[in-house]
């Protein structure tokens, strides 16, 4: 497993790291499964864990902490989320501060996550969603400051609106910000343009997430597919969506080496741009593990192919969380 440095923050972390919002929140998930996973994952040499409030109401905070309570020699970084008070993603300009992160549920958010966890203070605290409209606001950088001082948190970062980059450049430039958080892959390769520039002037860390495009890039996702009622793929893949994405993920395999699968395929793409400190593919099942880890020490994909792939950029122009 290969390691970078967590932006000015100087923390080592795996290059890939391990999400938690499927076990927490997706259907078909196994509770014993996915802690076992967790271990797994720590033994092949991931240390670094994001999770989130809002991940079934506290319960993939709740599976880490369980695993977090073994004593271990290895040092783990732990990232969470505090979620939108009016509990509505994505941001929008139009919402109010207090209506989203006041500082009384900036603090009774970290808190209870503290608390799932077992922890006393965390490594990462991040705003779930984010709007530069509050950028000038000094009251979520007072109430952050205050988590860091009284030593509840340890780096602040923000998740970014999904296909939003550039909404997060305000936010950078305020000096408190450590890392953000933004969807990148094969499809999604926005970030490039500015925010990763302004993330490598300022020392800001980048989680890159949604490695997998929520499993198209994965190969899971197959047309006509559906889930249970309330998971949230039957959102984010309608059927004419479904057949749209897997229209591109045929054509992006005609790019691929043969000996070449298309998972990893799409780790090491993310991998091959300094600019990202880590990504964090949702993991649920063991052979998931240690089939996504190894794409770490196979290292980035050859300069010739990382430019064929960058034709399969993709603007999308819906929204979703």
């Amino acid at each position: 497993m290969n390691h970078r440095l967590f932006g000015r923050l100087n923390w080592s972390v795996s290059d890939i790291g391990y999400g938690l919002w499927g076990m927490g929140g997706w259907s078909g998930s196994n509770d014993d499964e996915s802690i076992a996973s967790l271990e797994r994952s720590i033994e092949l040499g991931c240390t670094f864990f994001d999770t989130a409030l809002a991940y079934g109401n506290g319960k993939s905070e709740q599976l880490l902490g369980r695993v977090l309570a073994k004593p271990r020699d290895t040092k783990l970084r732990i990232a969470t989320k505090i979620p939108p008070k009016n509990l509505r993603w994505p941001a929008k300009a139009d919402y109010a501060l207090d209506e989203v992160f006041p500082a009384d549920h900036i603090r009774h958010s970290t808190e209870t996550s503290l608390t799932n966890m077992g922890l006393q203070s965390v490594d990462l605290q991040q705003f779930h969603v984010w709007t530069d409209a509050w950028a000038d606001d000094d009251r979520w950088k007072r109430a952050v400051d205050d988590l860091k001082r009284e030593g509840l948190i340890r780096g602040f970062g923000i998740s970014i609106n999904r296909w939003q980059p550039e909404s997060v450049l305000k936010a950078i430039s305020t000096g408190v910000v450590d890392s953000v958080q933004v969807v990148y892959n094969i499809f999604d390769q926005g970030p490039e343009d500015e925010l990763f520039p302004m993330c490598r002037e300022k020392g800001v860390a980048v989680i890159a997430r949604v490695p997998f495009d929520e499993g198209s890039l994965a190969g899971a996702i197959e047309r006509g597919m559906s889930w249970p009622e309330g998971d949230w793929r039957n959102i984010y893949f309608t059927p004419e969506k479904i057949d749209e994405t897997l229209d591109r993920v045929e054509a992006l395999r005609q790019d691929l080496p043969q000996q070449l699968s298309l998972p990893d395929a799409a780790l090491r793409f993310i991998l091959s741009c300094p600019d990202v400190t880590t990504t964090i593919p949702g993991m649920r099942r063991i052979p998931h593990v240690e089939a996504n880890l190894v794409a770490s020490d196979a290292g980035p994909l050859s300069p010739p192919l990382i430019e064929k792939l960058r034709k399969h950029r993709w603007s999308r122009t819906y929204t979703v969380p």
